[in-house]
């Protein structure tokens, strides 16, 4: 499997929280071109210190805006205020064989280019345009309604806006993968790629962690299996 863009292992809040998984290469870089499948150390839970609860509990009250404009540069995540909207920036980061355009919203934004997609291991082109752009769209790891569901409700604006925008809860993934995981945990949805399950695992986790956000049950059962399909330290 062509992997041309995951951020694994880490992620980039203020406080990030290690143990024993890394990458093959022990690379930590946060925009990461080509990331080695992530090594656990034996007997090591990648789910250690994420509180759980017994089941997700839907709030109705979510709304899209409590997470601030879709693809601000006006963010503290990596990456804010560098120009270009973080749409832009993990299309930048994701695709390979590009060709650039300026637009208002960054000044060396992807025109067109290629995604060898995680979700389902299919080789996607992507060309900038109304719909036409649509084949590929930018994914939240931990989606923003499930977040909101296991305790961002209760975070600051900046809190939230920060995590709508953090490269390492963002990937740019096939637009019908997108569609069909919409706001779903692990235990609903998982990549139909299974050789992606252990990436998906380790970054769902450090997500969860980073952002002091708990796991249901059943979910964390399906994070723990996919985790064995992690090459072993």
């Amino acid at each position: 499997m062509r992997s041309p863009g995951w951020l694994v292992a880490a992620v980039a809040v203020a406080v990030v929280v290690a143990f024993q998984v890394t990458t093959a290469a022990g690379r930590e870089d946060r925009f990461v071109a080509g990331a080695d499948v992530p090594v656990v150390a034996p007997g090591v839970d990648v789910l250690a210190g994420i509180p759980s609860i017994p089941a997700r509990v839907h709030e109705r009250d979510y709304r899209r805006i409590a997470f601030g404009e879709a693809w601000t540069d006006d963010t503290t995540a990596p990456g804010g205020h560098n120009g270009c909207d973080t749409r832009n920036d993990i299309l930048d980061r994701d695709l390979v064989d590009k060709t650039f355009t300026v637009i208002s919203r960054c000044p060396m934004a992807v025109a067109t280019g290629t995604l060898y997609d995680p979700y389902t291991n299919d080789t996607v082109a992507f060309t900038r345009g109304n719909q036409v752009g649509a084949s590929v769209q930018i994914d939240h790891i931990v989606p923003l309604a499930l977040a909101w569901d296991l305790g961002a409700r209760n975070w600051t604006d900046d809190m939230r806006r920060r995590f709508a925008n953090d490269p390492a809860n963002l990937l740019a993934v096939q637009g019908k993968a997108n569609q069909d995981k919409g706001d779903k945990e692990p235990a609903l949805w998982m990549p139909p790629n299974h050789a992606f399950w252990c990436q998906y695992a380790v970054q769902f986790a450090s997500v969860l962690r980073g952002y002091a956000l708990p796991v249901d049950d059943r979910s964390a059962m399906v994070l723990r299996d996919a985790t064995s399909t992690c090459p072993a330290a």
